[in-house]
């Protein structure tokens, strides 16, 4: 069975099981977001998905290229532009120059927006991360990271490319430079330090406990991310007091 409808299939139980009536998929014109997409659709019909277009300050080729992938498959559209309310919600906290930190406020906001069309349609919410950006944390805490399903949460990002060419994500989709759209120009490459071929090459090493052709450095650049994160993959630790 293919990959693509092993996945599909599963999202489909996922969505029986949980008394739900479809998905809410943030649409971010990147390849992730428009494969999870595709793949709501076909698992339960594009009428019972519905893709959330959420500028934030953002680039326009970003609705853009969400509206060209809710098009290509017939998924209807929602849009909320985030922009006045970040611009209050900055005005109301203390001044920073920590950079990520405003920028993270963008993807937190998203989350809102999606747990509440979710809720008011009876919906799940779709989350995009890959395999990669799950073990190397590089996702939002309680931002992107904050959904009910992953349906791409095994695969590396490689894998996603070649998932994406296979279902029929536009090209000019599957060949962008990935970017979270934090600020302008950032790349998700850039900022990881680390391309995401090498990446998930040094990935699938650990994940076999075969590192011995990868280079130290390399190496213990991608497990310090790994410890980093590793809180943003556990539910928040509880105190648990003695039992006598």
């Amino acid at each position: 069975m293919a990959i693509e409808t092993e996945i599909a299939d599963w999202i489909a139980e996922r969505l029986a099981g949980a008394g739900a009536t479809g998905f809410v998929v943030g649409l971010s014109g990147g390849v992730d977001s428009a494969t999870t997409a595709a793949l709501a659709a076909r698992a339960v019909g594009p009428d019972q998905v519905l893709a959330a277009l959420l500028p934030c300050h953002s680039s326009p080729i970003d609705a853009h290229l969400a509206r060209r992938i809710a098009g290509a498959f017939e998924i209807p559209t929602v849009t909320v532009n985030l922009d006045d309310a970040f611009d209050e919600m900055m005005k109301k906290l203390p001044p920073t120059d920590h950079r990520l930190a405003a920028a993270n406020v963008k993807p937190r906001m998203r989350m809102i927006v999606l747990y509440y069309l979710a809720q008011v349609n009876n919906y799940l919410v779709l989350g995009s991360g890959n395999r990669t950006e799950l073990m190397v944390g590089y996702f939002t805490k309680y931002g992107d990271g904050g959904a009910d399903l992953l349906p791409l949460g095994d695969l590396y990002k490689t894998e996603v490319w070649d998932l994406a060419r296979a279902i029929g994500v536009p090209r000019e989709i599957v060949d962008r430079a990935p970017s979270a759209g934090l600020w302008p120009g950032q790349t998700d490459e850039e900022e990881l330090g680390i391309t995401y071929e090498t990446l998930d090459c040094i990935l699938t090493a650990i994940a076999a406990g075969d590192t011995e052709d990868i280079p130290s450095p390399t190496l213990e650049q991608v497990e310090r991310m790994i410890a980093r994160s590793a809180h943003k993959r556990a539910m928040p630790p509880i105190f648990q007091r003695p039992r006598h």
